[in-house]
């Protein structure tokens, strides 16, 4: 009896593929441009390779409390947020091991373009809003004041926008505005309760979580469908329907050339 499926939805013909499954509950896959996956689990961070499928440990030394914000930096390392008594931390994993980035605390992982991240930050006020940083210069810019809650960005293909939700509407929908913060706006508005939105690294689609109405926050274990829709939020359709939600497509998702897209189905 399988908990969680590891899946691989293909574009051109629309069909969907089982990479992995296991009893144990894992979330979250980042598609590595070698062609494994990395996902979260019971803490730890795991390596699955489709060639030979199995969950394979990454060493992450003392940090055994990572949750499903995790991925790639444009160099190939991992990079990820773990939780401790001071809330969640986002650390690099360089070759002698995790580096935590010098970051107020809690901070979510979400994406990366060039040298700059971006994640979601609860800060004084507890209210969590979307903040980049530059991995150079560790400087943190908090891009969406108030007092909505704004999660999930990811980075354009071209770097020049930030994808996100916002509930600033009413219930969480899918927004975007420029990398510097500018003109911050819902792409569209619907009844579903829409999360994570993924543009693809081609720059033709983007990829979302979509919860039926009413749903409150981003739970697990309810029926959900994952939708495509070009860039100007227009051709949305559902590709996916599966019962999901937390740890299906938290962060980014997609193949290298944005032919298909990874995500976690659950029973």
């Amino acid at each position: 009896m399988w908990r969680s499926s590891l899946e691989v939805f293909d574009l051109a013909s629309g069909s969907v593929q089982v990479v992995f499954r296991t009893e144990r509950l894992i979330e979250a896959p980042n598609w590595h441009p070698e062609g494994w996956f990395l996902v979260n689990g019971e803490g730890r961070l795991w390596r699955v390779d489709p060639r030979a499928p199995a969950l394979r440990p990454i060493a992450t030394g003392e940090l055994q409390r990572c949750n499903n914000d995790h991925g790639f930096l444009p160099d190939g390392r991992i990079v990820f947020s773990c939780h401790d008594d001071r809330g969640a931390g986002i650390h690099v994993l360089d070759r002698d091991g995790p580096r935590e980035l010098r970051l107020p605390r809690p901070s979510w992982w979400h994406g990366a373009h060039g040298r700059r991240i971006c994640y979601a930050a609860a800060r004084g006020d507890r209210v969590v809003r979307i903040a980049i940083m530059g991995l150079d210069r560790q400087v943190e810019r908090i891009l969406t004041p108030g007092r909505a809650h704004h999660d999930g960005p990811d980075f354009s293909a071209c770097g020049r926008f930030i994808w996100f939700n916002s509930d600033a509407t009413g219930h969480a929908q899918i927004w975007r505005m420029g990398a510097e913060g500018d003109d911050p706006a819902p792409v569209f508005r619907d009844d579903s309760v829409n999360w994570f939105p993924h543009p693809s690294p081609c720059g033709r689609h983007v990829l979302y979580l979509a919860y039926p109405p009413g749903t409150q926050g981003h739970p697990r274990d309810m029926d959900v469908a994952l939708w495509l829709m070009d860039t100007q939020g227009e051709n949305r359709r559902p590709v996916v329907h599966l019962f999901g939600g937390q740890g299906t497509i938290n962060v980014p998702c997609w193949a290298p050339d944005g032919g298909a897209f990874a995500f976690m189905r659950y029973r």
